[in-house]
């Protein structure tokens, strides 16, 4: 019995201690179509320590799983990965594109919108080319 006991005890010594989540991925997109830092874990880690990735990805800090430090998967929240899988969607898309076509026939419709369309359509050749000259100087220098 004693012998037991000791073995037991001597398990319960040898815990290893908590594997490190690195910082250094980056991921290409996140909601925004941005480029994020996401948190990462080997694959062995992942599993002997999954309430940790877990806890991780709920506070909304992606886990990437690597495998040899070769990236292989990744834990999101479940309001990421809905989030990033209806940004995909082409309802989604469609619906951006549709609130960005409202927005400039909004600011089409002002006054100084309808002014400055008198006024082109009233210009000579010559003011629509100096205009373009003026326009084209904008954009390359802007570059």
């Amino acid at each position: 019995m004693s012998n037991s006991r000791s073995i037991k005890n001597n398990h319960l010594s040898t815990r290893r201690p908590p594997p490190k989540i690195r910082r250094p991925v980056t991921l290409n997109i996140n909601r925004r179509g941005q480029s994020i830092s996401a948190a990462s874990m080997s694959a062995t880690s992942a599993k002997n320590e999954f309430g940790r990735a877990l806890e991780t990805a709920l506070r909304g800090q992606p886990v990437v799983i690597t495998k040899h430090e070769d990236p292989k998967a990744v834990l999101l929240s479940i309001e990421d990965f809905e989030a990033l899988s209806q940004a995909q969607s082409p309802k989604f898309k469609l619906d951006a594109l549709t609130a960005e076509f409202d927005a400039l026939l909004d600011r089409m419709q002002t006054r100084a919108a309808a002014e400055a369309m008198e006024d082109a359509f009233a210009a000579s050749p010559e003011e629509l080319g100096r205009a373009a000259r003026r326009a084209a100087r904008r954009r390359v220098g802007s570059h």
